[in-house]
């Protein structure tokens, strides 16, 4: 089997929506043909390339460098990118960021209001607050670097730094955070 085949075989498997890392296909290639890391990468990108000039796949799509999906028609128009895989790939696995802001507040029952920023505390921001608009999210540094063990804890620390400054809504915002301590 040619590595352009290994890549269609590989893509067919795909749900559509989802992300398609090229990083991912080269390891798995590297792994199954015994060959080194850059050899496969090379070789994944030289196949993805020519599946898409000869257009084997016709619902193939380039969302970024390293990042594509497959598409399917949907009555609204054509199904984009799962962002939410996305973003989580990205900002949030394994462990690297959270969910903060008005969102987390409204998630958590402290507030009816929907924001609609999305905000992550994730180990990738450096420096300030910045807004990512190809996937539709802002992140901003958390108070130190995040893991597994005090994901929760940065959580509820930026929740009681948000209470003051939100349109709090529920009578007794500190039983749903202590309950949110609890189960947590």
């Amino acid at each position: 089997m040619t590595y352009t085949e290994y890549v269609q075989n590989y893509l067919a498997q795909q749900d559509p929506g989802a992300p398609i890392y090229t990083d991912a296909i080269a390891e798995t290639m590297a792994a199954d043909y015994g060959i080194d890391i850059k050899k496969a990468a090379a070789a994944t990108s030289v196949a993805v390339k020519r599946i898409i000039d000869n257009r084997v796949f016709p619902d193939f799509r380039c969302f970024q460098k390293g990042i594509y999906y497959r598409t399917a028609a949907t009555p609204f128009g054509e199904l984009g990118i799962n962002l939410e895989k996305l973003i989580a790939k990205k900002y949030l696995i394994p462990d690297k960021g959270y969910e903060t802001g008005l969102r987390l507040l409204y998630h958590m029952g402290l507030t009816s209001q929907i924001p609609t920023e999305y905000l992550l505390a994730t180990n990738v921001a450096k420096g300030c607050v910045r807004y990512d608009s190809k996937i539709g999210v802002s992140i901003c540094p958390p108070k130190t670097l995040v893991n597994a063990e005090n994901k929760a804890y940065l959580q509820t620390l930026d929740v009681l730094d948000l209470l003051d400054k939100a349109p709090v809504d529920v009578p007794n915002p500190y039983t749903v955070l202590a309950n949110h301590i609890r189960r947590n």
